[in-house]
């Protein structure tokens, strides 16, 4: 038997440490997606006048997202860091908690923050903001976001989703769901009460992106006065997520476990309010089946559905999911997505790629990157404080608002209606 000479086994060490240098460096360039191009976002639209005039004017909406160059592709990143450090340098804008007393006892809360300058048209103009899935006014993502806002002239209104905030007891035996609009509607009418003159600019995150377009699209009159509506990161159907939601591919299995522990220890830190009250519709058998959960879609079925009396899991998302709503919007409406959201499956992208086809209000804005609400910018490493998503925002808030200024104008030359003269439509005074 041949032995390997002494200068044999160190030529195949040194082999064996290349190849494994290869695979790691192979791994890392997958799982950071590093291979991937940046790209401008894929624009679905109708040729216009006001798509052309936000398209001109609404730069970010044709320019190439860069993300961070290092991890930035990997839409899995951009979703953990977002979970977990929300932004960078978050600033703490100052603002006032109200308190809305609801029609079967619950008390819907929301933050108000007064903008810091005077907005570019002159006009006084409010953004009513739902956030993502169990957040409120305090996540770093949504401080963010409304100081940029301020900053640029936007009062904002945030809802706190009901049971989210911490250390504040429900008042009734009810929290969030995934599409009751009933707080956020309290939120709008107090505004609208309170500031007379103000404009509405609609904003919501991920869960609350399909509250608010199901708000707008369940009766006209909810238009009133609405400028626009964003939606960002949202997946139009629960009916069609669910079932996603169960897939291996991008993790999206382990992330229904995550949203899942986090759902349930929300409910159950409201058990005591949730079993204490003669109206309520969950029993303690209910919250003790709740410990076996592993998934959203059991939580919903055995709690969530519960708090408005569907008699099914199929009935509570069909009913609650904007998709059957979101076609009667008719203000300007922004959806935007990411490719890479780990949350979203790509088949759910179908549902607003041909709304926006068909109507000629909806702009769908579909990024190769940005993970689900992450949108980080910069350079390699280190992201910016603000992200893409904070200034396309803004952005076109602003390109609408200038919009309908200068219609305002020419037609008040013309001695017509002008389109932002309370924004009212003719439909049925008893519907929603």
């Amino acid at each position: 038997m041949l032995l390997m000479s002494e200068t044999e086994l160190p030529a195949m060490f040194d082999g064996m440490k290349l190849a494994a240098v290869a695979t790691v460096l192979y791994i890392i360039v997958r799982c950071l997606n590093l291979k991937s191009s940046t790209a401008a976002p894929e624009i679905t639209y109708q040729d216009t006048p006001l798509s052309r005039y936000l398209l001109k004017f609404c730069p970010l909406l044709t320019k190439e997202y860069i993300p961070p160059l290092l991890w930035g592709k990997s839409g899995h990143l951009q979703t953990v860091l977002y979970g977990k450090m929300g932004r960078v340098n978050t600033p703490t804008p100052c603002g006032v908690r109200k308190f809305l007393p609801m029609h079967d006892g619950a008390t819907a809360t929301f933050d108000l923050f007064e903008a810091l300058r005077d907005h570019s048209t002159g006009d006084d103009i409010t953004m009513v903001i739902c956030p993502g899935i169990g957040n409120h006014s305090e996540k770093n993502y949504i401080r963010t976001f409304v100081d940029h806002s301020q900053r640029q002239g936007y009062r904002c209104a945030v809802l706190n989703h009901l049971g989210a905030l911490p250390n504040m007891e429900l008042t009734s035996p009810r929290m969030f769901t995934y599409g009751c609009t009933w707080e956020f509607a309290a939120m709008v009418s107090y505004i609208k009460q309170a500031f007379p003159q103000t404009l509405l600019v609609v904003v919501g995150f991920s869960l609350g992106g399909n509250i608010v377009c199901k708000f707008l699209g369940e009766s006209c009159l909810n238009e009133d006065r609405v400028l626009c509506c964003i939606s960002v990161c949202q997946g139009y159907s629960a009916l069609r997520a669910q079932e996603t939601f169960l897939q291996w591919d991008q993790c999206r299995r382990i992330y229904n476990f995550l949203l899942a522990d986090k759902m349930k220890k929300l409910i159950l830190s409201h058990r005591s309010s949730l079993l204490g009250m003669n109206s309520s519709n969950i029993g303690d058998a209910d919250l003790n089946r709740l410990y076996a959960a592993t998934s959203l879609m059991q939580i919903d079925d055995r709690v969530m559905r519960k708090f408005h009396g569907y008699s099914s899991l199929k009935e509570y998302y069909e009913k609650e999911s904007c998709v059957h709503y979101i076609h009667k919007v008719t203000v300007p409406l922004l959806l935007l997505n990411s490719l890479d959201d780990p949350l979203i499956h790509q088949s759910l992208l179908a549902i607003p790629r041909t709304l926006a086809e068909k109507k000629p209000n909806v702009i769908f804005a579909l990024t190769q990157h940005g993970g689900h609400l992450g949108f980080f910018e910069g350079a390699v490493l280190f992201p910016q404080p603000l992200t893409w998503m904070d200034k396309v925002i803004v952005e076109y808030t602003n390109t609408i608002c200038h919009w309908v200024k200068n219609q305002a104008s020419e037609q008040t030359k013309l001695g017509t209606k002008a389109y932002g003269d309370n924004n009212r439509c003719e439909c049925n005074m008893s519907s929603g």
